[in-house]
């Protein structure tokens, strides 16, 4: 089972913080298709995913006990 985070505007459209998946054994570009899927308002163009507290990249593999997180633009002043 992987661990998802989501933050700020992607935990109003999840309508949690957090869950968990059976996705071990998949890449993180699967694991963004099966996001969109289940949530089909959730746009992922300019979100980020870390995978273990660090930037994956889509080619990336999920091990079992695993945290993924969904990280949104950010912006300041």
């Amino acid at each position: 089972m992987i661990k998802l985070y989501y933050f700020a505007g992607l935990r109003e459209v999840t309508g949690k913080s957090e869950e968990m998946a059976d996705l071990a054994g998949q890449t993180v570009e699967e694991l963004c298709s099966w996001i969109t899927d289940k949530y089909r308002d959730m746009s992922i163009e300019s979100i980020r995913v870390a995978v273990n507290e660090e930037y994956a990249l889509p080619t990336d593999v999920l091990q079992n006990g695993d945290t993924a997180a969904f990280i949104p633009p950010v912006s300041g002043g």
